[in-house]
């Protein structure tokens, strides 16, 4: 497989670069948010780069199916099960790095702010 050099989530991947790692399988990594929002935030990448959840999920959807899995093992082993899976695509929605990743939040009790 072949990732993208300049994408700091591929680097994560590759293990070029250190990253706590909560949670994996076949196709997917979870590891702590840097700038945590909850008690409980952590991000699910896939292994293989695309841009959004979009894209993710139109040329593999079982990469998605195991990324969503992997997101409510953690949050089963962090959060007792409750959490809110989010994702961002593209800039105006707040998307900063373009290698899909779902953040897992969790560990109180949430409230609604979309924006």
């Amino acid at each position: 497989m072949s990732l993208p050099s300049d994408c700091l989530f591929c680097r994560f991947v590759s293990g070029e670069l250190h990253t706590e790692i909560v949670g994996q399988n076949q196709r997917a990594i979870a590891f702590r948010d840097i700038n945590p929002q909850a008690p409980l935030h952590v991000l699910v990448i896939p292994r293989e780069h695309f841009a959004d959840v979009a894209a993710l999920a139109a040329a593999d959807p079982e990469s998605l199916a195991d990324l969503v899995g992997l997101a409510q093992e953690v949050a089963m082993d962090e959060a007792d099960g409750e959490y809110r899976l989010i994702f961002n695509s593209g800039p105006a929605a707040g998307q900063s790095v373009f290698h899909v990743h779902g953040h897992v939040i969790g560990g109180t009790r949430l409230g609604w702010s979309p924006a």
